[in-house]
């Protein structure tokens, strides 16, 4: 089965419970919504994929996506969805490399989406008025969102053959009309 919003959702709701990972999971899916946008692709699809990409980790933080194939096969998801899934972890947990437009967005978007909330949080207005310029001059400072693997970004926007500032401004365009839902929304009163 081709993985959706809706069924992703099903699947993680007992294997994601910690609020910051569920936070996690809508980050990268929204930011999915938009690189599917971008490649013409089906963003139901690609957002379920997003959402769905750290379905072992709660379980498993140190032996993350070394339980998610079975797994997520066993309950009837589809190989290639599983495969975009294992591929984000590409060179740190996995020897899965990305190859499609959806591996590799997912590949890139996983951490890209933590500097992005870092920055954002750190806003009165949260995302709704971050610009890719911003962005860019956080990204730049190493000790901010340090846990964030620039290189793995770095290396997923090659992948695509896209700019990180092209790639930023489309995930900050799929996370903005979700401000409030993913707690970006900033905090000045309206």
């Amino acid at each position: 089965m081709k993985l959706t919003l809706g069924k992703a959702k099903e699947l993680n709701k007992d294997a994601v419970t910690k609020e910051h990972l569920i936070i996690h999971s809508l980050n990268v899916c929204y930011a999915m919504e938009g690189m599917a946008k971008h490649f013409g692709a089906d963003p139901d699809h690609w957002m379920g994929v997003g959402y769905l990409h750290d379905f072992d980790y709660e379980k498993y933080p140190e032996e993350h996506l070394q339980h998610t194939q079975d797994e997520l096969l066993a309950l009837g998801v589809d190989e290639e969805d599983v495969r975009a899934i294992m591929s984000h972890g590409y060179g740190l947990c996995t020897d899965v490399k990305p190859e499609t437009d959806l591996e590799k967005s997912l590949f890139t978007v996983d951490e890209l989406t933590g500097i992005i909330q870092a920055c954002a949080r750190m806003r009165p207005n949260g995302i709704t008025d971050l610009k890719v310029k911003s962005f860019m001059k956080k990204f730049k400072d190493k000790k901010f969102a340090a846990k964030c693997n620039r290189q793995v970004i770095l290396d997923g926007c090659e992948m695509l053959g896209m700019e990180l500032s092209e790639v930023a401004g489309i995930c900050i365009d799929g996370m903005r009309p979700h401000a409030e839902e993913i707690g970006l929304a900033g905090t000045t009163e309206e």
